[in-house]
């Protein structure tokens, strides 16, 4: 796969194939894009997913994923897994509780690299710090508004996640997950304080300990 500098899928402000091919150029062979969701919400995991892109059917469209309206999200979300190779790693709150959430991103983003069909020879991954991985590969700040590599796995790990928060928000509907993803919206920190943290909460994020201490000294008074 030659990747090409300019495609159907650029723009003059864009993500576009710059990065992917240079580093194409350095190490030949194919390359992916990482990128993850859920690092700031205080419920859920944290979601990272890789993508290889085929320049011949790259899904038109593709861009930072929080510059797309869900349903776009969506759509795109299919067109990609239809017709690139897709990994995805999940972060479960217990590694984030126990690791850090730093530790369990990057946990999470290799192992979206290692659940490819195909393993790529470099990779590009958003942000200033890259996990240890297999082949060489280079972070890239503000990576899925420049890499549409990138930009295609910040969708894939998007809608990932906020299927898990809707699924999840059916079992706890309190704390409307199903619109706020875990994030610390009002209705949610209303519900937290109200009904106290749930096994789906992070428990060393900040918010959910208050709660959480604020439940023990209820019980204790």
């Amino acid at each position: 796969m030659l990747l090409v500098m300019r495609g159907k899928n650029d723009s003059v402000s864009g993500p576009d194939w710059t990065h992917e091919a240079r580093l194409q150029s350095l190490h030949g062979g194919l390359v992916a894009g990482i990128d993850e969701a859920g690092r700031g919400p205080w419920a859920g995991p944290v979601v990272a997913a890789a993508v290889i892109l085929d320049p011949a059917c790259a899904p038109d469209g593709l861009n930072d994923s929080k510059k797309l309206k869900e349903p776009q999200r969506e759509t795109l979300f299919d067109q990609i897994c239809e017709s690139s190779c897709v990994g995805v790693g999940i972060a479960e709150v217990a590694r984030i509780d126990r690791d850090n959430i730093l530790q369990a991103t990057l946990w999470a983003m290799a192992q979206a690299l290692a659940a490819l069909p195909d393993q790529p020879a470099c990779a590009l991954v958003d942000g200033n710090r890259c996990p240890n991985l297999p082949c060489p590969a280079e972070p890239l700040i503000k990576g899925d508004a420049l890499s549409l590599s990138i930009a295609a796995a910040s969708i894939v790990a998007k809608v990932s996640r906020d299927r898990i928060m809707r699924d999840a928000a059916r079992a706890y509907p309190s704390y409307g997950w199903e619109r706020n993803k875990g994030y610390g919206t009002k209705q949610h920190a209303r519900a937290l304080s109200r009904y106290g943290a749930t096994p789906f909460h992070r428990h060393s994020f900040k918010p959910v300990r208050a709660a959480l201490a604020r439940s023990a000294e209820a019980k204790a008074g």
